[in-house]
């Protein structure tokens, strides 16, 4: 388990949270405010946003004009199902749900095209918990399959 967590965390210096709140009273701004101290850069989707963290917020996944590698996502359970299916058409390769959402669907999903999976897991304080810091890799994914390694 620590070490899928520990692989997405030092693999992408970039994190696209989907659910992303501009409210510092919300763990959807908290928790993403927190890894940008520790160096990664966030990527905001949020259709009702127009900035967060001084970065523009996209609607979905696929309005993100770059690639993504990492997703975090901010939604209920209900939901993930389809934030699953938008990161693998955007050619994620690890998908993350925070602390209390899962969605046996969504890990179908995820699993099904080689996606890494957590579920039920804060990356803050699992960052935390593994004492770690973003990578310096420019945004690209350090090289190595995903495929095969999923978090239970």
């Amino acid at each position: 388990m620590d070490e899928i967590v520990a692989r997405i965390l030092t693999t992408y210096d970039t994190i696209a949270v989907v659910g992303a709140s501009a409210d510092p009273s919300k763990p959807a701004h908290r928790v993403p405010a927190a890894m940008m101290r520790h160096g990664w850069r966030i990527i905001p989707v949020n259709p009702r946003a127009g900035q967060i963290f001084g970065e523009q917020a996209y609607q979905t996944l696929a309005d993100v004009p770059e690639q993504v590698g990492f997703v975090d996502v901010f939604r209920p359970s209900a939901r993930t199902p389809d934030v699953a299916r938008q990161a693998v058409d955007a050619g994620a390769a690890a998908l993350w749900l925070q602390l209390g959402i899962f969605s046996a669907e969504a890990r179908a999903i995820a699993e099904s095209a080689g996606l890494l999976y957590v579920e039920n897991r804060c990356v803050a304080i699992e960052r935390n918990r593994l004492g770690l810091a973003a990578p310096d890799n420019g945004g690209q994914p350090r090289p190595g399959p995903a495929a095969g390694l999923h978090l239970r």
